[in-house]
């Protein structure tokens, strides 16, 4: 095998790549923050207790509120800190889309480049707004990267949250979720158990995800 990258070269597993975008504007402030921060928590807790997941699901955070940031690269769950997000300013989801979108481009590129496996990204977008910027552009690059199965994309609207565009935004096949209250720590374990059937299959083999208890699909 050739010499690659130290992180691959210790841990040559197929790895399962997960972006979080997370909103992290003025609106989300007080308990809505909070309780991210505490589902953010729990995610890591819940992929480590699979050994298979600890070794294979790879975390990226990208933040928007009030600028795109990339708050954490990727990096297997056991190297993951969830940091505690603040918040600020307005919205630029648009901007957030495409930066997710190059990004992942980026890493599936380095996977390649190692001889690394991977099974389908997935894009996990969390807001309780509308975007402040334009994002027509955003999400036909995302609906298209999804129907040439590039990666798999889910949007969870908070309490607040334009759903009407998130359904634009969304593929037709996966329509947004609207999370039932402020319930992110049970979201983060659906995810969890999510990341953990994933990566416990073949790549490119589908799985069923668990139910949604903690959300219900904008009709």
């Amino acid at each position: 095998m050739a010499v690659g990258m130290p992180e691959f070269v210790e841990n040559p597993e197929n790895r399962c790549p997960v972006i979080l975008l997370l909103d992290t504007s003025g609106s989300m402030a007080g308990q809505p923050i909070q309780e991210l921060n505490r589902g953010l928590a729990g995610f890591k807790e819940d992929v480590q207790k699979d050994s298979q997941a600890s070794l294979s699901v790879e975390v990226a955070m990208i933040t928007f509120g009030p600028i795109v940031k990339l708050t954490q690269d990727f990096v297997t769950i056991d190297q993951f800190t969830p940091p505690t997000l603040e918040v600020g300013g307005v919205t630029p989801m648009g901007a957030a889309i495409e930066y997710a979108l190059d990004f992942l481009e980026n890493r599936k590129q380095t996977y390649k480049d190692n001889g690394i496996l991977y099974y389908r990204p997935w894009v996990f977008l969390i807001t309780d707004g509308a975007p402040s910027d334009s994002w027509q552009s955003a999400a036909q690059r995302l609906r298209q990267a999804e129907a040439q199965s590039r990666l798999s994309f889910f949007a969870v609207g908070v309490q607040g949250a334009d759903m009407n565009i998130l359904k634009q935004i969304s593929p037709p096949e996966r329509p947004p979720v609207t999370l039932k209250g402020l319930n992110f720590r049970e979201m983060f374990v659906w995810l969890s158990a999510s990341m953990k059937r994933v990566s416990s299959g073949k790549v490119g083999q589908a799985v069923a995800l668990p139910a949604m208890g903690w959300g219900q699909i904008s009709s």
